[in-house]
């Protein structure tokens, strides 16, 4: 008989029960050590607690007055559980609501899963903690300040995401290896890529003026002020370099003041917000902008190294202490300087080199700039017909100094095209001056501007001679900035408004007269110039100063800014932060406005006798500078070639004489130079410079090899070298960004004149359509025996295209495929080529994707193969299976040499299949095996065979 008790048992065990709430008092006292330590913030819970009558203003009072952060969390606790549930839920609830006060407790609040009442959900919280409402003024105010980007027009301010537009950034090591592209700018802050010293807390920016850096920093504060910049930062202070140069010599501030008198005032507890900044800085992002133009007579070694936050010392030491890490340790900072401004490697986290446009980027800022789609592609396609404009145009400054002059070029040259002439930085500077001068003549709606070049310099004599005057009192001493009465002593306002020079702001503090200083320092550099060719009291001693001041430094040591120095002796009155890239532009916009083709111009400027005097001067110079330096060049005897080693400076004097457009002095040079194999690896060569070398080099007589490696040439400076590729039996052109424009562009000159033998593409942006146009080279010129293409983007489409065209070249010497993904398929076809070739001696099918089927493919062929001597097949994915044909093609090929089987996945059978295999074959110099899972221990098998390397 059933029990019906049991039945009602069940059935009231099945029946739901209410769930009971969560007790909050509860709550606050198990967790209660963990939000002592965690809540940094009081006042804000106090604040909400007292407007919601949680409590009294006596609670308050009681709360407030214990001495520490701790004590007032603890008391606070014990009011809210002395008042009952509902307050104990409000303080969570104000934990939950101000998340960017409480950031520390998300963790734990999601652990907990609280989820508000309905009651304490509609009750209002405010966040009243200073330091996040100093995060938030923070973005409020980078956010209006990096709206807008200021234009060589002043009066055209243009919004920055209409006008921004990305280029090229490189992750490197200090040696310039490089490390990878910069994919987006989160990466320029995560460790993820690129890191190079942990120890470091700088991002340090480097590249040639005019590149961009400016424009890269302020897209990352706008980004950061709308929150699109995740990189777990709170504060994010911004400084210009050059501020650093406004402050007395006898100026002592605390770090206090630069943050925030400098930067960014606190509206509420300034003293709580530099506490909290203190105490966590890795919540802190600084940019420095432009340390190379920095310029003080303030001698740091006066002053001991800076420790603590609250001493008073020069706002130069305060930077030195927060580059360093002794101010403020943990937090980041990004660092930008132009190239040859080297910083002490200790402090540098990462390096990182902007490069300018590529070929696609500059296609991308042609559809920013210009919204009409017609008069887009009349651009694109014009500049598409000049070469060397393409190539000043992949400098993001002088690309914009292009394309607001677009129309005037139209005018200039009466012409729906430009003609395809040579266009140097000189004449881009030139017109851009024009442009802005004729924005000061009375326009007339009827008629239309037809003012000639001559006429607006001849009119504007006046302004040029003021301005070039306060250029050249700057340049001397390195100076950027400049004083109001110092400007106006020269300067109408009216002249203000042509837009060549703007205010800064006031540095000092108070309510002083504003500063001045010139849109770029490139600009600076090009009224120096103008003032040293026009002011008729200049002699041969000054017209020559800035060209002697960068022949007798080092560039690949003089331009460096250690930070070491800030802390050695080091000789009087030389300049720690000194980099020398604005004499270089000074000089080669005085070549260039001494050019015969600028006479004219010139003459409306100066007397004709002057301008002759200033020539033969500068030529003179030139003739008798160069002989001196190819003199002091290394040089080495390579088989048929006769080798030098440039430097950097070498390419800038390249420039200078480029911007002469002196026939007569370029074949001195190239006859100078006494050799046939010139090598140019890490010389910062852009793609601009390849017209100024070709401007030298077409003058060669002989068959020419020229080595370009870890440059930036990309596709436009393969364009400028087609007066070379007559001569040119050797171009080694790796690491240089190159796409498979640039190859089909070699491809067309290269397969005319069929002289090339070695062809160097290694580390560059090439494809399958790339590999395809290389293929086609191999096949049509048999003088071409030697490829470097490895570390590109082949596949076994484009692996295939390289092999048959090997195949079919049998003078073909040496293939370097590294770090491509051909895979099986593509191993495949390079068995075919290698099977009977009469003459491969050297072959790298390493990492490239090669499993256990391509292995077995590449062994059956070499078996007949009786040329190849080395070949690498490191980083693939071959086993023990491939190891065993691999032996058997060791009994059979006596030619061999040396087999790498670095880092596949040959275990210990593998290797005795191999170590067997060498007995019967006495020639084998060695198989290389590290990198592969046998254990040393394994190893000790095979001490007696030498030959065999773990």
């Amino acid at each position: 008989m059933e029990n019906p008790l049991a039945n009602n048992v069940e059935i009231i065990q099945q029946i739901p029960r209410a769930v009971s709430p969560p007790s909050f008092i509860s709550l606050l006292k198990v967790h209660r050590e963990l939000l002592v330590s965690r809540v940094r913030n009081t006042q804000c819970l106090i604040d909400n607690l007292l407007k919601n009558d949680y409590f009294s203003a006596e609670d308050a009072e009681i709360a407030a007055q214990y001495p520490t952060q701790t004590d007032k969390v603890r008391k606070i606790l014990d009011l809210a559980q002395s008042k009952g549930e509902e307050v104990a839920e409000y303080c969570v609830y104000v934990l939950h609501q101000v998340s960017d006060a409480y950031y520390e407790l998300r963790p734990w609040l999601e652990e907990i899963q609280f989820c508000p009442s309905e009651v304490i959900s509609n009750k209002l919280v405010e966040n009243t903690d200073p330091v996040s409402r100093y995060h938030q003024k923070l973005k409020d105010e980078l956010g209006r300040e990096t709206k807008y980007v200021t234009s060589y027009a002043q009066k055209e301010d243009m919004l920055l995401e209409d006008i921004y537009s990305a280029n090229v950034m490189e992750f490197i090591k200090h040696d310039n290896e490089k490390l990878g592209r910069v994919k987006d700018l989160e990466e320029l802050l995560s460790d993820d890529v690129g890191l190079i010293n942990e120890a470091g807390e700088t991002i340090y920016i480097f590249g040639d003026a005019g590149i961009g850096k400016s424009m890269l920093l302020q897209k990352m504060q706008s980004l950061w002020s709308k929150g699109g910049f995740d990189t777990g930062v709170k504060f994010f202070f911004r400084f210009r370099c050059r501020m650093f140069s406004c402050f007395k010599q006898d100026e002592a501030i605390c770090l206090k003041d630069l943050l925030f008198k400098y930067n960014c005032f606190p509206d509420h507890d300034p003293a709580e917000v530099f506490d909290f900044i203190v105490k966590f800085p890795h919540t802190v992002l600084f940019t420095f902008d432009g340390f190379d133009e920095i310029h003080s007579d303030f001698d740091l070694n006066t002053v001991p190294e800076i420790c603590s936050p609250n001493e008073f010392v020069h706002p130069l030491a305060l930077l030195v202490g927060l580059l360093n890490g002794k101010l403020l340790k943990g937090s980041r900072k990004v660092l930008t300087a132009r190239t040859g401004s080297e910083i002490d490697k200790n402090i540098v986290r990462k390096r990182v080199h902007l490069l300018g446009f590529s070929s696609n980027n500059l296609k991308d800022y042609t559809k920013i700039f210009f919204k009409d789609e017609g008069c887009r592609t009349l651009v694109l396609n014009q500049l598409e017909a000049n070469p060397n404009l393409c190539s000043l145009c992949s400098v993001p400054l002088f690309c914009w100094i292009v394309f607001k002059c677009f129309d005037h070029f139209h005018s200039a040259f009466d012409s729906q095209e430009l003609p395809n002439v040579t266009v140097t930085l000189t004449d881009i500077f030139l017109l851009m001056t024009e442009v802005h001068l004729n924005r000061a003549q009375k326009t007339n709606l009827l008629k239309k501007n037809t003012r000639s070049q001559l006429e607006t310099y001849r009119t504007n004599r006046d302004t040029l001679s003021a301005l070039s005057k306060i250029a050249h009192r700057g340049m001397q001493k390195s100076l950027f900035v400049f004083d109001q009465d110092e400007v106006l002593t020269d300067l109408s306002e009216q002249d203000l408004q042509l837009g060549f020079l703007r205010a800064v702001p006031d540095y000092e503090g108070g309510e002083r007269q504003s500063s001045y200083e010139f849109l770029h320092v490139t600009l600076q550099s090009f009224f120096t110039a103008l003032f040293l060719v026009t002011e008729e009291k200049v002699g041969a001693k000054e017209l020559l100063h800035f060209l002697e001041e960068c022949s007798t430094l080092d560039s690949s040591l003089s331009s460096c800014l250690p930070m070491a120095c800030l802390k050695k002796p080091r000789p009087r009155g030389q300049d720690p932060f000194q980099n020398n890239e604005h004499f270089h532009f000074t000089n080669l916009f005085l070549c260039g406005l001494l050019s015969k083709e600028k006479r004219k111009l010139m003459k409306q400027l100066a007397s004709s006798a002057s301008l002759k005097r200033k020539r033969k001067v500068l030529f003179s110079y030139f003739f008798e500078i160069m002989k001196t330096h190819l003199r002091g060049l290394t040089r080495a005897k390579q088989k048929e070639y006769k080798q030098i080693q440039v430097m950097p400076n070498f390419v800038w004097m390249l420039r200078c004489i480029h911007e002469t457009q002196s026939e007569k002095i370029g074949k001195g040079v190239a006859k100078g130079m006494r050799a046939t194999y010139i090598k140019l690896t890490y010389c910062n060569v852009c793609s601009a410079d390849c017209g100024a070398i070709a401007f030298i080099m077409h003058h060669f007589q002989k068959r020419l090899a020229i080595e370009m490696d870890n440059n930036n040439i990309n596709d436009y400076g393969i364009k400028q070298l087609l007066p070379c590729f007559s001569k040119l039996a050797v171009l080694r052109i790796s690491a240089n960004q190159v796409t498979d424009q640039g190859i089909r562009v070699l491809y067309e000159e290269l397969s005319k004149y069929k002289i090339v033998t070695h062809l160097g593409l290694y580390n560059n942006q090439i494809t399958d359509i790339g590999a395809k146009y290389v293929a086609k080279l191999i096949e049509e010129c048999p003088s071409l025996i030697y490829i470097k293409i490895g570390l590109n983007k082949i596949t076994a489409e484009g692996g295939k295209c390289l092999a048959n065209a090997i195949q079919k070249n049998k003078a073909f010497y040496d293939i370097g495929m590294w770090g491509n993904r051909i895979g099986d398929e593509g191993a495949k076809a390079f068995a075919e080529a290698l099977r009977n070739h009469p003459s491969l001696k050297n072959i790298s099918l390493a990492f490239n994707g090669i499993t256990t089927e391509g292995g077995k493919s590449l062994a059956e062929a070499l078996k007949y193969n009786t040329s190849v001597n080395i070949f690498w097949l490191t980083k693939n994915e071959l086993d023990d299976e491939a190891a065993e044909h691999f032996a058997e093609m060791v009994k059979v090929n006596k030619r061999l040499g040396h087999l790498w089987l670095i880092q596949n996945q040959i275990t210990i059978r593998g290797a005795k299949c191999l170590a067997d295999a060498l007995q019967d074959n006495t020639t084998l110099k060695e198989i290389c095996l590290n990198g592969n899972p046998i254990t040393q221990e394994e190893t000790k098998a095979f001490e007696n065979e030498g030959r065999l390397r773990f």
